[in-house]
């Protein structure tokens, strides 16, 4: 998947901003569960957010949203204090929901 834009990670972030996260990483942090349970969510919404529950140290946040990017050619819209908001355009045109704008001007 392309690299994100500011302006789309801008419109992604308004378009997650009432979403409740659906994937909570804890103590073990990046786990096959985890990798899985993204994945999964990524296929049903295109849009995901994911809540860190211990990890405080920004750093490690990265790391394993980094991570997550790798394993599931996600892309990240931004991280808001302990929660990452994630996108994957769905492979099957039929089911996109979302529709990134284009550059105007």
């Amino acid at each position: 998947m392309k690299i994100l834009e500011g302006f789309e990670k801008k419109y992604l972030r308004g378009l997650a901003h009432g979403l409740k996260p659906v994937v909570f990483i804890g103590r073990q942090g990046m786990t096959e569960s985890v990798v899985r349970a993204v994945d999964e969510a990524l296929d049903r919404h295109e849009l995901i957010k994911v809540k860190f529950i211990d990890f405080k140290e920004k750093d490690r946040k990265t790391e394993i949203q980094a991570a997550i990017e790798d394993a599931t050619n996600a892309r990240t819209a931004g991280i808001i204090g302990h929660m990452a908001i994630f996108y994957r355009q769905h492979h099957d045109p039929e089911k996109q929901r979302i529709f990134l704008p284009k550059r105007s001007g």
